[in-house]
This record gives C-alpha cells, sequence and structure tokens, in this order.
C-alpha cells in the first residue's frame, strides 16, 4: 500500500514518499520517513517489507561512505543504482531475499538522473516513477504533464497533483507525503504535503 513517486526536472530531481507505517490492516503511525541521504547529491527511497527496507538502505548508506573513505571521492548515482541492484538480484537467489522497491536520485556534474528499481533487481534510468498502488492514478498524470526541462516550481506543481489524486481515488488513507529535492547544491527537505483541496 505504500507509494513513491519520483520526478526528474532540469537539474534536480524530486523524490516524494507516503508516511504511513501499517502493518497488515493496523497503521501505526504517519510520519514515518522512507528517505534515505546517501551522500551530498544523492538520495533513495524505500519501499517494502519494514525490516528489509531499513536494513538494506542502511547497507547500502554505509557501503557508499566506505567506497569514498576508500577511494576519496563518491560514487556516482549511477554506480550507486548499479551496486544497489547487484545486492538486490544476489539476495533474489539465497533464502533471504529483500523485498524492497526502491527510486534512487542523483545529479553527478549538474546532470540529473532519477532509477527505477524493484525487488527482482530489475533497473531502469526513467524520467520519471511511480511505486505501488498509487501508480495507478499518477502514471497516466505523469505520462501526460511531464516536460523534460521542467522547472522545479512545475514539477512541484505536478507532484502536488499526483498526491491529490491518490488522496482523491485510493480508498487507503493516506494524508501526507515527505518530499525532497536533490541538485547539485545538495539535498533540500520540502516538509510534508498533503491535499490542497479536501477528499470528497
Amino acid at each position: 500500500m505504500e507509494c513513491l513517486i519520483g520526478i526528474q526536472g532540469k537539474d534536480f530531481v524530486i523524490l516524494a514518499s507516503d508516511t504511513v507505517a501499517a502493518r497488515s490492516i493496523i497503521k501505526m503511525k504517519n510520519d514515518q520517513d522512507k528517505m534515505l541521504q546517501l551522500s551530498d547529491n544523492l538520495l533513495m527511497a524505500v519501499a517494502g517489507e519494514p525490516g528489509d527496507t531499513v536494513q538494506f538502505s542502511e547497507y547500502i548508506a554505509k557501503n557508499v561512505q566506505l567506497y569514498k573513505m576508500r577511494n576519496g571521492y563518491e560514487m556516482s548515482a549511477k554506480g550507486t543504482a548499479h551496486f544497489t541492484r547487484r545486492n538486490v538480484a544476489e539476495a533474489l537467489r539465497t533464502p533471504r531475499p529483500k523485498f524492497v522497491n526502491i527510486l534512487m536520485a542523483g545529479v553527478d556534474d549538474s546532470e540529473p538522473s532519477l532509477f527505477f528499481m524493484d525487488y527482482l533487481g530489475a533497473l531502469m534510468e526513467v524520467p520519471f516513477a511511480v511505486h505501488g498502488y498509487g501508480g495507478m492514478f499518477t502514471l497516466s498524470l505523469l505520462d501526460r504533464f511531464y516536460k523534460k526541462d521542467m522547472t522545479k516550481e512545475e514539477a512541484m506543481g505536478l507532484l502536488q497533483q499526483c498526491i491529490s489524486e491518490i488522496q482523491k481515488r485510493f480508498m487507503v488513507d493516506t494524508p501526507q507525503f515527505k518530499a525532497r529535492v536533490v541538485s547539485k547544491t545538495g539535498v533540500e527537505d520540502l516538509g510534508f504535503l498533503s491535499s490542497p483541496v479536501p477528499v470528497a
């Protein structure tokens, strides 16, 4: 029931995730942060089994830091995405697979990139992406209104439109989303977003 949304702009990438922590039919909290900053210009949003999401995202983050310590420079967004994909694929062939779905956003030399990865180790670089049931309501909006060189304001407007549609159409309550933007200047927290209009 989780939802991750990613939109790539001219020189930035926006990631948003719902903030609901649930187990079966029980909602436990409404302020769960499902994103992890891997480096100055690299952000990862993770959905899936609660234990796997926490353990696996921390494992990736620590390996990105270890790479920087060993080599003196940070791993690129593409390199991190392929490293993560390999770990998901290798775990899939063991008794303990990682049930994680990931959106990874980064900016290398002012070049933004957004990667879509699922729990089977499939990886693709995309201009926009959605994980979870929210994709049923938002992919058509993204396909219709997305433009290659969107400004931050245009991307935020499109993201808000997607969130409003999910909150209006989806039977599962998703009261708010947390959003962050990655650019060459770093990661900026945009706070919590919710539908600006009451849901009918």
